[in-house]
């Protein structure tokens, strides 16, 4: 029994030290970029905008070091509209990289290249916001 019960104590410890250590990791670590486009088309209809999309996925999604990517256009529906709601942008691009690194290596990649040759004359507008994310704290779950 005494074993058994030192054997539990020595488990928690090395869990307790493999987590803060982890953690430590953590905080050292480059936080991952979030890159949003907007992008005003010079054409604002759903064609249009279907194939912008279309480019968009073909050429801007599954680049190295990508977290998340997502492409979308505006939401047009008086439900979801707020005051303060933007509504000059046709098409809006969501993209989440490991870090600037990843960010840097897919600005400079042939595939976005290509991208902005191809779609450069179809652009109204393009407005770019970029963030350094922070992990989020989930309480309660």
């Amino acid at each position: 029994m005494r074993n058994a019960l030192v054997g539990l104590v020595l488990v928690a410890l090395v869990a307790a030290f493999a987590l803060d250590a982890v953690a430590r990791l953590v905080e050292k670590a480059e936080p991952q970029l979030a890159h949003m486009v907007f992008f005003g088309l010079k054409d604002h209809s759903k064609e249009s905008r279907e194939r912008f999309l279309a480019s968009c996925q073909k050429y801007l999604a599954d680049h190295e070091g990508t977290v998340y990517f997502s492409i979308g256009t505006i939401a047009e529906d008086k439900d979801v509209e707020e005051p303060v709601s933007v509504k000059d942008f046709d098409v809006a691009l969501h993209v989440v990289f490991e870090n600037k690194a990843a960010k840097a290596k897919y600005l400079a990649s042939e595939r976005h290249k290509q991208f902005v040759d191809e779609n450069r004359e179809s652009f109204a507008g393009v407005r770019v916001f970029d963030s350094f994310l922070k992990p989020s704290v989930s309480v309660g779950k």
